[in-house]
């Protein structure tokens, strides 16, 4: 059985041609831009653009790597469009405020890619979802001829980790994930969705800006972390695994990771992969911090409903508001699959008991005012 390339290239600051330069090698790794795409095609960059954060926050793609990806595509005669959904609302305005403030707008402008506006959504069949046979993807998706997903190496208090898969949950328009966390607040049942979607878009390339990663309260409140290499492979599902292994992750332990080992997709491991460019050595990174908790649960909602409430005092999570740091600005609020935070004197309220512990108003604060909170039982049942 052939085994899926993953490449590594070493690149350790975001000079405009040291990347550039990653770029080119991990292309050619993998035998070259022209096996992938033909001249003339029209080709979407489907970046990590979560929130108005600036590059050296490590929360989105840095607009370098953007660039010098879009250039490389360009120079080759493909078009480009550069575009997300970004969490919340999924309108123009939003999109013009994230593209400027990331510094895509910039790069877009100086390489003559497009700038996606489209925020239409379109209702697609998905032959090869288990749990989403059809979905509202967001327009833009098809109206192009290849997709290439270009993700931030990042940790996530939900899914432990965010990378090449998870990155494809913004091809679904603005609230639609909100709606989709709520209708699938299990984690089992929302990492199956996220191999749906996957499939669906099919990325063409997986690239992964591993640069400057980000470690602890990822996806948007934890710290940045030099890691100093671009990874990318045909295949996102193994491009995960290889990340996750250098910044010291049991991939085994990332829900979309486990689910794609379920459904025979991959390994789980390094032994299905070939590793070609670097030396995955070179990057490992022991010291990693991952998250200090992601949802699980343990109690299903066919058990009584005081064993459900027990449970989730001992076992779950929470969400904890920093009222001193909070601005008032209710985007937590606004977003919340579940709604159950209020404002009260301009401060967030969270109703605990009907919390889904999906952390969207953690992942959506501007101000880092949101923490995880876990209970001493967990901990320890953690590290069994």
């Amino acid at each position: 059985m052939a085994k899926e390339l993953v490449s590594l290239t070493e690149c350790r600051t975001y000079d405009y041609y040291n990347v550039k330069d990653s770029i080119i090698n991990s292309i050619n790794n993998l035998g070259g831009i022209e096996k992938y795409i033909n001249k003339g095609e029209t080709v979407l960059l489907k970046l990590n653009l979560l929130m108005k954060k600036k590059p050296e926050e490590a929360t989105t793609t840095h607009p370098i790597f953007v660039k010098a990806l879009a250039e490389v595509l360009i120079e080759y005669g493909a078009k480009v469009v550069i575009g997300d959904s970004p969490g919340g609302p999924f309108n123009e305005k939003i999109l013009k405020g994230i593209y400027k403030y990331c510094g895509i707008e910039e790069i877009a402008n100086e390489v003559g890619a497009e700038l996606n506006y489209n925020t239409n959504s379109i209702e697609v069949k998905n032959e090869k979802g288990k749990i989403l046979k059809s979905m509202e993807v967001a327009e833009m998706v098809t109206n192009v001829d290849k997709v290439i997903s270009v993700s931030k190496l990042k940790t996530h208090g939900m899914m432990l980790f965010t990378g090449a898969v998870k990155n494809m949950f913004g091809i679904i328009p603005g609230l639609h994930k909100a709606e989709y966390h709520f209708k699938m607040s299990h984690i089992e049942d929302f990492s199956e969705a996220l191999l749906d979607i996957c499939l669906y878009a099919n990325p063409i390339l997986s690239l992964m800006d591993g640069i400057v990663g980000m470690e602890g309260a990822g996806p948007s409140a934890g710290e940045p972390r030099e890691i100093g290499v671009v990874l990318a492979s045909t295949s996102p599902y193994h491009l995960d695994v290889v990340a996750t292994t250098i910044v010291n992750i049991d991939p085994l332990k990332v829900p979309t990771i486990l689910r794609a080992v379920e459904r025979k997709i991959i390994n789980g491991n390094l032994e299905d992969i070939e590793l070609v460019g670097d030396d995955i050595e070179d990057f490992k990174i022991n010291d990693f911090k991952a998250p200090s908790i992601r949802s699980v649960h343990f109690i299903r909602d066919n058990k009584p409903s005081f064993v459900r409430t027990l449970s989730n005092k001992l076992l779950q999570p929470k969400p904890v508001f920093n009222h001193k740091d909070c601005i008032g600005c209710r985007d937590c609020a606004n977003n919340c699959p579940a709604k159950v935070i209020e404002m009260v004197n301009k401060k967030p309220v969270v109703n605990l008991e009907r919390c889904i512990r999906c952390f969207c108003c953690q992942e959506l604060c501007p101000e880092k005012a949101i923490d995880i909170h876990r209970p001493i039982l967990m901990k320890i049942l953690s590290k069994l």
